[in-house]
């Protein structure tokens, strides 16, 4: 079992990763903290093997603090989580040792990866004396390589490829910005159902981002072209 400390000032944002935490097998939340101070207590006295940190914090920023963390040769394993996507805060992480970073808002299936992937390495490294080539290649090959597509791909069942132009057609009408379902369900007079399945295989096949907006009552799903993939959606028009 992997011991997992969640270090964030946010109560919501706190319960969100431990529910998150809560589907993942493998893994346990074993305590909260608010503050560096009080992580800095837990590490102390309890085996914590990942910290999930926020960056921004009363006290010692969540840097500072990994930075502390490592002069102080604590043993332990973090992912950052933040709603900054600044490249210098992100290459500071990365070279104390951040095996990760989260960028706010996430979802499940994103959080999920950096575990699993985590959980690859925990068992692969820490449990293990010495490592082949091989072991090492495919933990540092994280990201791996997009599927191939056919030049003509068929749609999922129960979508049709005129509907498809049309939501498409309307998605470019927002670009380079983000809509949500219900932007587009209004703007195209089709229902919020039918538009939900669309985005759904849109994402899926990495057409569009997803990403979850926190505001006042329920939080909102908000989507914009992945530019750098757009391409593939010509196979299936």
């Amino acid at each position: 079992m992997i011991n997992v400390l969640i270090v964030e000032d946010d109560p919501m944002v706190a319960e969100l990763n431990r529910s998150y935490l809560e589907k993942m097998k493998g893994f346990r939340a074993i305590a909260s903290a608010s503050t560096s101070e009080e992580a800095e207590a837990l590490l102390a006295s309890k085996q914590v093997d990942l910290l999930l940190l926020d960056v921004y914090m009363p006290g010692l920023n969540g840097l500072e603090f990994l930075k502390k963390v490592r002069e102080q040769k604590i043993n332990v394993d973090v992912i950052l989580i933040t709603a900054t996507s600044e490249t210098a805060e992100i290459q500071k992480a990365l070279r104390l040792g951040a095996v990760d970073y989260l960028i706010k808002p996430f979802e499940f299936p994103r959080f999920q990866k950096a575990l699993l992937q985590y959980e690859k390495y925990y068992w692969r490294v820490d449990q293990k004396g010495r490592m082949s080539q091989e072991d090492l290649d495919q933990l540092l090959q994280k990201q791996p390589s997009p599927p191939h597509i056919p030049e003509t791909a068929e749609l999922p069942k129960g979508l049709t490829k005129t509907t498809l132009e049309t939501i498409c057609r309307r998605i470019s009408v927002f670009a380079p910005g983000s809509f949500s379902t219900e932007d587009l369900a209004s703007s195209t007079d089709i229902s919020r159902v039918s538009v939900r399945k669309y985005l759904k295989f849109l994402t899926s096949i990495g057409f569009l981002e997803e990403t979850l907006t926190y505001g006042v009552g329920r939080p909102i799903y908000q989507y914009r072209i992945n530019e750098a993939n757009r391409q593939v959606i010509q196979h299936y028009l």
